[in-house]
């Protein structure tokens, strides 16, 4: 069920790396995703932990993306990152195992060759740090 959300919730995010703050578009992504009340509070809820904590979240991706700085980075990649990043520290009730799966399928449904390994293995060090720090 969280699939169609998370999926809805990285298209927002890769939207607004080009045009921020565009909420009709969110219920646009939402439409065309059919998602039910569930689903859409659950985007939303992921959305809104990205953008209150987007700072922080992109100094993190810089520290665990060695020779990959956030503005050299695939879109895609970032965007699902991003949210990943998001869901394993501020989402108490999905286990961060989980939150890596999802963005690593959806890194190979719309990213290159190599991304699924890149996320997988920047999601699994920032993982560990969360979980090392008590944050999750």
């Amino acid at each position: 069920m969280r699939s169609k959300a998370r999926e809805c919730a990285f298209k927002v995010i890769f939207a607004s790396l080009f045009q921020p703050g565009d909420t009709p578009f969110r219920r646009g992504v939402y439409k065309t995703f059919e998602l039910d009340e569930e689903e859409t509070a659950y985007a939303d809820r992921l959305l809104d932990c990205v953008e209150k904590n987007r700072k922080e979240l992109t100094e993190a991706l810089n520290r665990y993306s060695i020779g990959f700085s956030d503005k050299r980075m695939f879109p895609v990649d970032k965007s699902l990152l991003l949210m990943a990043m998001a869901e394993i520290k501020y989402i108490d009730d999905v286990p961060a195992v989980v939150s890596i799966d999802e963005a690593v399928g959806l890194a190979r449904k719309y990213s290159t060759e190599k991304s699924a390994g890149f996320v997988n293995g920047i999601l699994g060090t920032y993982m560990a740090e969360v979980v090392k720090d008590g944050s999750h």
